[in-house]
């Protein structure tokens, strides 16, 4: 908790605006994208409304990736402090992540609820569809965050790298762009993408009807438990030699 409390107030504290800011983000990155196809198409590729088409892709693809992001600095941000006998890699891990998690379930929450309630957006929610999403979301940040805290003190050039394959991620996860409209092959590639599953799965909640049957849970918590099994058991192994860099 005393971590959690500390990373709260040196990522939000000093700022102005602090919490603002991680609203007003998606919102206007939403707002954007509505803007810019609204003028180009007479809707989206599901219902009639921009704005929760969007905000039900956006929305799930950026909490995985900017926890994960998060989380992958954790072992630099908590340094002076995993000296101490009390403090350990995991205590490091969680309260980044815990914190992060919690503040983009709650920006995704506030901006769904001011769409839903001044638009007709005429969704149908089926909230146990929504829930798996955010848990498959959950569960991928947890597990390439601890896998890039390992890999980005151990190899720094991947840190570039993974920059690099972050970029084509949001034309390839579903968000502007549905899997089904994707010709063969490249769909099926696409379905190994485990931000695709997430994505796909909580906008499976806002549109009745939309089945997206390529959607494996299994395939997204098995990816997500064997990084976060791998990157912790590297980071227990070798966080001193790390440290020391």
């Amino acid at each position: 908790m005393a971590l959690v409390l500390r990373e709260m107030s040196s990522t939000y504290g000093r700022s102005p605006g602090g919490y603002l800011w991680q609203i007003l983000e998606p919102a206007a990155g939403i707002m954007l994208l509505t803007l810019i196809f609204s003028l180009g198409f007479r809707s989206p590729a599901l219902g009639s409304n921009f704005a929760i088409f969007y905000a039900s892709g956006l929305l799930p693809f950026l909490m995985p990736l900017n926890v994960s992001s998060r989380v992958s600095g954790s072992l630099t941000y908590s340094k002076p402090l995993l000296g101490y006998p009390r403090v350990t890699i995991l205590d490091a891990v969680m309260a980044r992540f815990i914190l992060n998690t919690a503040t983009q379930v709650l920006t995704s929450i506030l901006v769904f609820v001011f769409i839903l309630s001044f638009w007709d957006t005429g969704t149908i929610l089926y909230l146990p569809s929504i829930l798996l999403g955010y848990s498959m979301g959950v569960a991928l940040a947890l597990g390439v965050g601890v896998m890039n805290c390992y890999l980005f003190q151990q190899l720094p050039l991947w840190r570039s790298v993974w920059s690099v394959i972050n970029r084509p991620l949001l034309l390839i996860s579903g968000v502007i762009f549905l899997r089904e409209s994707m010709p063969e092959p490249y769909g099926t590639w696409m379905e190994w993408n485990p931000y695709l599953h997430v994505v796909s799965a909580v906008r499976r909640g806002f549109y009745y009807g939309y089945e997206a049957e390529y959607v494996d849970p299994l395939y997204v918590f098995g990816v997500s438990g064997m990084m976060f099994i791998v990157g912790f058991a590297l980071l227990r192994r070798y966080h001193r030699d790390l440290m020391e860099r």
